[in-house]
């Protein structure tokens, strides 16, 4: 066997998403329709389900399995109630991809518009229980423009609700 040239594999980031779906052969179909990912591999595991499957979308790479019986992360977002964590997808076309998504079966969480943080962003929960953020950068705003907007903006969001 030959050893490593790099701890991090070829075509990876230092981070990656690894997402447990139940149903993880219709993810991977959602996934391809909604956002457009390539499937580079699929390992089988018993049953029939996904033991782990590596997919692309845009330069990043992911990977996903089914539920698994496990001590701990072997539950999917349905079967969790939920989930706190938000993957976050910029592309050059974000409205197109946000409607693609939508019509592949995810649902609309916060509409698609310009954010003060200089970004044209919406999210989408998919069928699989996985909040999407799907944004494009609009504006590069420096920390303290940033800062400011967000100050406005959310004096604006307490005024609307006293």
């Amino acid at each position: 066997m030959a050893k490593a040239k790099n701890p991090v594999p070829e075509g990876q980031h230092t981070l990656s998403v690894h997402l447990v779906c139940k149903g993880a052969d219709q993810a991977i179909e959602f996934y391809k329709k909604a956002f457009g990912a390539t499937e580079i591999g699929r390992f089988p595991g018993p049953g029939g389900k996904v033991m782990h499957a590596t997919l692309r979308i845009g330069d990043s790479l992911f990977f996903l399995n089914d539920e698994m019986p496990a001590p701990e992360g072997g539950k999917s977002p349905s079967s969790l109630g939920g989930t706190p964590v938000t993957i976050n997808f910029y592309t050059p076309d974000s409205d197109r991809i946000f409607k693609q998504a939508i019509a592949a079966g995810a649902r609309e969480v916060m509409p698609i518009a310009d954010q003060f943080w200089g970004d044209h962003y919406g999210m989408v929960k998919d069928p699989f229980g996985h909040l999407w953020a799907v944004a494009h950068r609009v504006e590069d705003l420096s920390n303290e423009e940033m800062a400011k907007r967000g100050q406005e903006f959310f004096a604006k969001m307490g005024s609307q609700h006293n």
